[in-house]
């Protein structure tokens, strides 16, 4: 996918991916990866994701990657702090205390630069991915945080509905994906059209959202 189409997302402020809340399931299920006080979680593509401040009063330290920069620095600006912003291989590194996040292209980022993560949040990177970029997505995230732990959200519909993205991703595409490197664990799977109706409107007739531990 260009990333053209992201950053005018983000310019237009057409953020329909971006949750005003810090996401349910990542509150239901954030005990499974057994993270300590002070560990570090990844978070791919993040956005200005709430879900970030949630973790850091969790007492966790964050790492996000993330294209666009006014996505960085309209969450820094949310969490009230002036990041100290240095280059990086792929752009720009937005640095605070326990918070860092890497502006710029995901597949220019090195297991270096992120140090092997104690776990991953991947709650919109790979739905926001089209299928012939998950691979290589996967294998890469594969490579930079040597097959840390996963909580992985997704949604999964009929595609042939609605154009992605959010892409649908069940499953059997997770399995693909990374069973070879993972035990992937089913932590739920609930139909959540009838709260989205955006989606309805979109043409779809079912929607549901998972959620899996990848381990």
């Amino acid at each position: 996918m260009n990333p053209e189409f992201w950053h005018q997302k983000w310019h237009n402020s057409e953020l329909g991916f971006h949750l005003l809340q810090v996401h349910p399931l990542l509150q239901r299920y954030l005990d499974e990866l057994a993270l300590k006080a002070g560990q570090t979680v990844f978070l791919p593509l993040c956005g200005k994701t709430l879900d970030i401040g949630y973790l850091l009063e969790k007492g966790y330290r964050v790492i996000g990657a993330e294209l666009s920069d006014k996505a960085v620095t309209d969450l820094f600006a949310s969490l009230n702090r002036q990041p100290v912003m240095t280059d990086w291989q792929g752009g720009k590194r937005y640095q605070h205390g326990d918070l860092c996040v890497f502006q710029g292209d995901i597949f220019l980022l090195q297991s270096g630069d992120i140090a092997a993560p104690d776990a991953i949040y991947d709650r919109a990177a790979l739905i926001a991915l089209p299928e012939a970029m998950r691979a290589r997505y996967a294998r890469h995230l594969l490579t930079i945080t040597d097959k840390s732990p996963q909580l992985l959200i997704t949604l999964e519909y009929d595609q042939q509905e609605m154009d992605g993205p959010p892409f649908s991703v069940g499953e059997p595409q997770i399995k693909a994906l990374y069973g070879a490197d993972y035990s992937v664990a089913s932590l739920s799977r609930k139909m959540i059209l009838d709260h989205e109706p955006v989606f309805r409107e979109r043409g779809l007739t079912a929607l549901y959202e998972n959620a899996f531990l990848l381990g």
